[in-house]
């Protein structure tokens, strides 16, 4: 997640002006740096590449260190996990470590909506950043584009009388997509205007990082598995009660094929002129929230560490990543770095926006439960975080040190970073406190749950450890829906939970640490491709809107092409 850190900071440049004041290496150089060669990359410009999926290296990999960034639950500004992640990786090599940083793809929806930009901030950024931040290398496009081939070829065949499947139009699961947040694509009415046109239905839109494409293509190991994940995907009933899949379509190897560079992750680089591979984009509020399981085993094979991250809080990102991400990945963390900001205890203890910048203890107190609840949800996984103290100028001593001591009592280190100002000069004390985490061999990676439990179970396990409810109710849709996923034989899988990032509990307006509340089931999806259900919590959208004053309204470009606005 990026930081508006610069406007408590007024001379400080925007992360825009800091991106187009560095001086940018030619990608092949970045390239060389991890031992790649430059007919192994495949150009877009000079500045970033893809890579082919040959140096995956499973033995490499179990050498290898991950290092998982996560977060408290976040304000409506953003804590700075990115900028933390990229920082980081500036720090381990500051300190003589061979590090990479894998993240995720930023979504046009929320770089024109809430946030302006998700390279991270300051001097702790990825770059090029308009092009990170914009159209990067055609990921997004593509996953949108298979997304809404398969959703052509199932009305093609609604209106096909000759090789119809016979799919029962009220039981089409499957929606359109576009990356750009736009309410009033929620629900819509399709095929309209005559026999022509289409069978009339309802339909909607998501937004593309909610697509099961682009779970799917974070899910992926190979093409190969690619095309049966994208075969699986489960699109409704026929009239006489029988499950339609993708692959009854014949559309997986046409949507594998608009997928055929997609699949390849992205080569960048820090300010620093450090590796960063960017591939995949899912949110943590409403998809598994992670980068591909590809460019992780990617960045394992090339470096010694791995810097990634998962999305909002460890409350989702965090736990999809444990439970879902590892599992299918065979991945295994091997620290986790947990960012928190003064301003976001004192959010969590009751400030309100205007109120982020002024000191108190009183809220820093009460908002320390919330961050007291991540650092015992990282020790259910078996590993005992590092706190990232993410720096701003209006934190005051009384206040960073109440947190250290009580971060100490649990046994926490709670280290200030300052990537955002100075860059990996600025996070080496957290690299180091990283590195001898990982060498205390104290972390032993451990599952919430096991897969073969029940569905209610395992949203229970997740419900009651992780966000500290007392119970979990399923509307009259979810058990009706539960006994669907039960036949087709898909209760097994994962569960990936949709609910508001903006608290533990499925209620945005409980802060800090609610007790005592009831996790509200409210429908299902399920992703038979991707390999998960996903239970649909309280009011979460899996199409979000625009605020009132959208970033867009603050972006330009000149006649020679230098952009302004994105932050």
């Amino acid at each position: 997640m990026f930081v508006h850190q610069n406007k408590s900071m007024p001379n400080f440049p925007s992360d825009l002006e800091i991106a187009q004041s560095t001086e940018i290496k030619h990608i092949k150089t970045i390239a060389n740096k991890i031992g790649i060669a430059e007919d192994d990359l495949q150009y877009y410009g000079k500045y970033k590449a893809k890579l082919p999926l040959h140096f995956i290296d499973e033995g490499k990999i179990k050498k290898s260190k991950l290092i998982l960034v996560t977060a408290i639950n976040p304000t409506p500004a953003g804590e700075g996990k990115t900028t933390v992640s990229v920082g980081l990786t500036d720090g381990l090599n500051k300190i003589g470590k061979k590090a990479i940083a894998v993240l995720r793809e930023p979504s046009l929806g929320p770089v024109f909506g809430m946030k302006g930009g998700a390279a991270g901030g300051g001097y702790s950024q990825v770059i090029p950043m308009e092009d990170i931040n914009l159209h990067f290398t055609g990921d997004f496009s593509a996953i949108e584009k298979a997304n809404n081939l398969l959703a052509a070829l199932i009305d093609n065949n609604l209106q096909n009388k000759e090789h119809t499947l016979n799919i029962d139009p009220r039981t089409i699961k499957w929606k359109r997509v576009m990356d750009m947040n736009d309410r009033a694509l929620r629900q819509i009415i399709i095929g309209i205007g005559g026999t022509a046109n289409g069978i009339p239905r309802e339909d909607g839109f998501n937004i593309t990082p909610a697509s099961e494409v682009m779970a799917i293509l974070c899910m992926s190991a190979s093409i190969d598995d690619l095309k049966t994940r994208l075969g699986n995907i489960f699109i409704g009933f026929t009239f006489d009660k029988k499950a339609v899949y993708a692959r009854d379509l014949k559309a997986e190897g046409a949507m594998a094929l608009l997928l055929k560079d997609a699949i390849k992750p992205n080569l960048v680089q820090t300010l620093e002129g450090n590796p960063a591979i960017l591939h995949g984009g899912p949110f943590a509020n409403i998809a598994q929230g992670t980068n591909t399981i590809i460019a992780t085993k990617t960045g394992l094979s090339l470096a010694d560490y791995v810097v990634t991250e998962a999305g909002f809080g460890a409350d989702l990102g965090a736990e999809k990543f444990m439970n879902i991400k590892c599992g299918y990945g065979h991945l295994q963390p091997h620290a986790i770095v947990l960012v928190a900001t003064i301003r976001a205890l004192r959010h969590h203890g009751g400030a309100k926006k205007d109120e982020y910048n002024t000191p108190s203890l009183e809220r820093v107190t009460k908002g320390f439960l919330n961050l007291e609840k991540h650092i015992e949800n990282c020790k259910q996984f078996g590993i005992t975080p590092v706190v990232a103290l993410n720096h701003f100028p209006f934190d005051t001593t009384e206040e960073i040190e109440f947190v250290q001591q009580q971060c100490s009592i649990h046994g926490v280190k709670a280290i200030i970073t300052k990537g955002f100002e100075l860059g990996g000069h600025g996070t080496t004390e957290l690299a180091q406190a990283v590195c001898d985490s990982i060498k205390s061999g104290v972390n032993q990676f451990k599952p919430l749950y096991d897969w073969s439990l029940s569905i209610e179970d395992k949203i229970k396990t997740i419900a009651t450890k992780i966000y500290g409810a007392t119970a979990v109710e399923f509307s009259s849709k979810a058990h009706t829906q539960l006994k669907t996923i039960k036949t087709l034989g898909y209760d097994k899988l994962p569960v990936c939970m949709a609910k508001t990032e903006k608290s533990l509990s499925d209620n945005m307006e409980l802060k800090g640490r609610p007790e005592n509340f009831t996790v509200h089931v409210r429908e299902f999806e399920f992703a038979a491709g991707a390999g998960f259900i996903i239970p649909i919590l309280g009011e979460i959208m899996r199409m979000p809107g625009l605020p009132a004053v959208p970033a867009s309204e603050h972006m330009d470009i000149d006649n020679n092409g230098k952009i302004s606005g994105l932050s």
